[in-house]
């Protein structure tokens, strides 16, 4: 991941968004911001996410700034161990992973493992790095979407699927059936979002 990377978002809306990018001992932090104006509302929007190693989002702090104020609110994984009283030896299930919004439990995020912000090009890059992006391969992809203005938290359903690879590129199929969407996304080598269409364009 590059320490800085930044996007012009386009057609939807005009702003700007710039990211940093930090390692950590369990993964990785993404501290960013945009502003923007679509239509009539203009909004400015920061985000800090936290991912584990797997680039599964471990939590997530966001704020908005619109003409009717300041919003905050705060994503949490808080995962369901399915294994209680295990027998000593047995092979563990995964956990499930459950989520917090603001400190309150949201089951009908139950099984995301990303969060999705309408703000941000970045966080379409969370399930790329984890994904296997075979040819031929679809995956399904349920994240936590954030709106932009309100901050509002709902599920989205998202399919991605392998199209080619280019010299220091990656072309994807992305599709979400939750708003009728479907578009190609263009990746660099680190898994970051360098065109998509109708949304905004890399400028570093």
């Amino acid at each position: 991941m590059p320490p800085v990377s930044a996007w012009t978002h386009t057609g939807v809306r005009a702003g700007f968004e710039v990211m940093f990018a930090e390692r950590t001992d369990r993964g990785h932090v993404l501290l960013g911001h945009t502003t923007a104006v679509e239509g009539e509302h203009a909004w400015s929007v920061g985000y800090r996410i936290d991912v584990d190693r797997h680039w599964c989002t471990r939590r997530a702090e966001i704020e908005a700034v619109t003409a009717a104020g300041a919003l905050r609110t705060v994503l949490e994984r808080a995962d369901l161990d399915p294994n209680p009283g295990r027998n000593p030896g047995a092979e563990p299930a995964p956990a499930l992973p459950r989520w917090l919004v603001d400190r309150v439990p949201a089951p009908r995020l139950d099984g995301c493992l990303d969060v999705d912000l309408e703000s941000s090009a970045v966080t379409n890059t969370l399930p790329v790095h984890r994904l296997d992006l075979s040819p031929g391969r679809t995956h399904q992809a349920p994240a936590a979407f954030v709106g932009a203005g309100d901050l509002g938290v709902r599920r989205i359903e998202q399919d991605y699927r392998f199209r080619e690879r280019t010299p220091g590129a990656l072309l994807l199929d992305y599709a979400s059936a939750t708003f009728d969407f479907a578009c190609a996304l263009t990746l660099d080598s680190a898994g970051l979002v360098l065109e998509y269409p109708g949304i905004a364009v890399r400028e570093r």
